[in-house]
């Protein structure tokens, strides 16, 4: 079997912490039996690993979620990377692809796809374990895990079994699929035993090449990866299972969330205050989530979620927080989640002169680097605030310490290094200071390292053609004095 994990979002629901980089499973606010926060993104991969899944598992996501993913679970799970966000069809048929084109899997073996911000509990994925079991006791094309629900909800999808069955095998054949009911259609689809739909489906990896093959879609992973924006952009449910008449829905009664909104999320926080602030006695059923180095304080502020980071600040009534992801702006990203760290944007101006200038905090952990790159419009100046590190400018690596300062022209080839915890001031200033403005060379610091050496043997031999031509035009210069002296 392998695991397919869906990482994708916009991250509006859960502003300002969350944003287009750092969607909902990226927040690292759960907690932990060792006291340190995590992502749920790193619980699930904590689960996986606990059931003996994560050698099996993949990742679909897009490209701006790459740094991030590598920043909080490094390379411990091979990504697939799809070239924009078209729902949950395209990018299972990509992963499906993937797979297929590399050999990774046979036509047989069973694929799990389950999203990414699951917020479930051991028994889950003991669960996903006897799906290609059940689906080949049961004969069905697609199962699909259902929830049992706590309480009526217009939050989540149902899945209708079809009536008079029983649970013989672990499963029950689908009647219908409902989507975001209001409550009193919930209250009677729950009475008819309907689930929550988990977003979670098992089918075999023929299954999905042969519907491929069927619609006329390549199941070449590098065709379908070229011709990505020409897929339907649509969601899983829609294109296939709410269409498949063979397919079932496994009950699972344990722990299920969906973590979001503000209202969901915060109740699984440990603490009414993360980070500087404090409430009131009075205020009741409120947190404060603050990742600025500024306080808040609230005072007789009962169910409401108070959220402030470098993009914004929050204050609303938790049953209305939703509401957010309608007046958020999309607006330049001011704290993001890099994989050699993460960088806070201090300030944005424009110049008497016309130019415009950027100071970020970098803060990059030991170990890691950035990669070694240049810039077309702009230059930047580094200050060394905290840390030990290795710098390298155009192919000249030297050793950097606490005040430091370093100059980097523009187009200057410039990378840096991590030896222990580094922190830096950068400044950008130039006509254009954009995210965009960043020609890459290499990524790794070894790579990194390669490429100078390799600079430095083309200057050397540069430097010894240019000796010898220097040497040949002196001595030809001596030979004509010489000459002309005999001559007189």
């Amino acid at each position: 079997m392998k695991i397919i994990l869906l990482s994708g979002g916009s991250g509006r629901r859960l502003w300002p912490l969350s944003n287009s980089v750092r969607a909902k499973q990226f927040l690292k606010l759960l907690p932990t039996q060792h006291g340190k926060p995590e992502s749920m993104i790193q619980r699930v991969s904590g689960q996986l690993d606990d059931a003996g899944l994560l050698s099996s598992t993949y990742i679909i996501t897009c490209e701006n979620q790459l740094e991030i993913i590598k920043n909080q679970i490094d390379t411990q799970i091979p990504v697939i990377c799809e070239p924009s966000q078209r729902g949950t069809f395209p990018s299972i048929a990509l992963a499906c692809a993937y797979l297929h084109s590399n050999n990774y899997a046979g036509p047989e073996e069973t694929i799990c796809v389950v999203p990414v911000d699951s917020y479930v509990e051991p028994l889950f994925y003991k669960l996903l374990q006897s799906i290609p079991d059940i689906l080949h006791i049961s004969q069905a094309e697609l199962a699909l895990l259902g929830a049992v629900p706590q309480f009526p909800s217009d939050q989540f999808g149902y899945i209708l079994p079809k009536p008079g069955q029983k649970e013989e095998i672990g499963c029950l054949p689908i009647d219908q699929f409902i989507e975001k009911p209001d409550t009193e259609t919930a209250q009677r689809l729950i009475e008819k035993n309907a689930f929550w739909n988990c977003g979670v489906f098992g089918f075999s990896l023929n299954f999905m090449i042969e519907y491929l093959n069927k619609i006329g879609l390549s199941t070449s992973y590098s065709q379908l990866l070229k011709n990505y924006d020409l897929l339907p952009e649509i969601s899983f449910d829609y294109e296939i299972a709410e269409k498949n008449s063979r397919s079932i829905v496994i009950p699972y009664s344990g722990l299920w969330k969906d973590l979001g909104s503000w209202e969901t999320l915060s109740d699984q926080l440990e603490s009414s205050v993360s980070g500087k602030g404090s409430l009131s006695e009075d205020s009741k059923n409120t947190q404060i989530v603050n990742e600025l180095s500024i306080p808040i304080h609230a005072i007789s502020i009962s169910n409401s979620i108070i959220a402030a980071s470098p993009d914004g600040i929050l204050v609303a009534d938790k049953q209305k927080s939703d509401a957010i992801k309608h007046m958020a702006e999309t607006a330049r990203l001011m704290y993001e989640e890099k994989r050699w760290g993460i960088y806070k944007v201090l300030d944005f101006s424009y110049t008497s002169e016309g130019m415009e200038s950027l100071s970020k905090l970098l803060k990059i952990l030991p170990g890691r680097n950035i990669s070694y790159q240049t810039h077309q419009f702009r230059q930047e100046t580094w200050t060394i605030i905290s840390g030990e590190g290795e710098f390298i400018l155009d192919g000249r690596l030297v050793y950097i310490k606490a005040g430091d300062v370093l100059q980097i022209p523009v187009g200057a080839k410039h990378a840096v290094k991590a030896i222990t915890p580094l922190e830096i001031i950068e400044v950008q200033w130039g006509e254009k200071v954009q995210e965009e403005d960043i020609i890459r060379i290499s990524a790794s610091w070894e790579e990194t390292v390669k490429n100078i050496i390799k600079e430095r043997q083309r200057w050397s031999l540069s430097s010894a053609v240019q000796c010898v031509r220097t040497i040949w035009r002196t001595c030809l210069k001596t030979m004509k004095i010489r000459f002309g002296r005999k001559k007189n």
